[in-house]
């Protein structure tokens, strides 16, 4: 594992970063879940925006990556759902993940800092996510709670295989995160 943080880079994700985050997810499971190609092309057709990480050395490699909804949008998700039966002004993180190898680094305080530029731009104060408590990802609990997350709620997702911690963070309030 790399122990500093390379000079990267953040911009939108390209159709040709499709094979490099279905791998990047897939590596993530179990916490994100697992997607086909069909599947991650849809959530990215729907989605407000998507972000990726990249080396300023390798800016073709993605080393991360996060997915965005903005309230109002149709998507299935039952964790989006949840939020959208709650208010009509946010932005949701539908999924973020960084490569395996380069986790620990701050790429993900790197992704997070465009979550909330892209709430700002919105004209929206809040932003959402959810991080499982079952399968446990203490880490990523950790790393939200560091970011000025806090729970607004839990929920039994996936015919209860899966139990979320569901987060909240007011983009005014937000704390930059430490390396991961």
């Amino acid at each position: 594992m790399n122990s500093t943080l390379p000079p990267v880079s953040i911009r939108p994700v390209l159709d040709t970063d499709t094979a490099q985050l279905l791998e990047l997810n897939s590596a993530a499971v179990p916490a994100v879940n697992d997607l086909d190609i069909d599947e991650l092309t849809a959530i990215l057709g729907a989605s407000h925006s998507a972000v990726a990480v990249t080396s300023d050395t390798e800016p073709g490699t993605v080393l991360g990556f996060v997915i965005l909804f903005a309230a109002g949008a149709d998507y299935a998700s039952e964790n989006y759902r949840w939020f959208s039966r709650r208010t009509d002004s946010f932005l949701y993180v539908d999924r973020i993940v960084v490569a395996p190898d380069h986790r620990g680094l701050g790429l993900g305080a790197h992704l997070y800092s465009a979550v909330f530029d892209a709430a700002r731009a919105l004209g929206t104060d809040v932003v959402f996510c959810e991080v499982n408590l079952r399968p446990a990802n203490p880490e990523s609990l950790a790393f939200h709670d560091r970011l000025g997350f806090t729970e607004i709620g839990q929920q039994a997702t996936k015919n209860d295989s899966v139990l979320v911690s569901l987060l909240s963070a007011d983009v005014s309030q937000v704390r930059s995160a430490p390396p991961e």
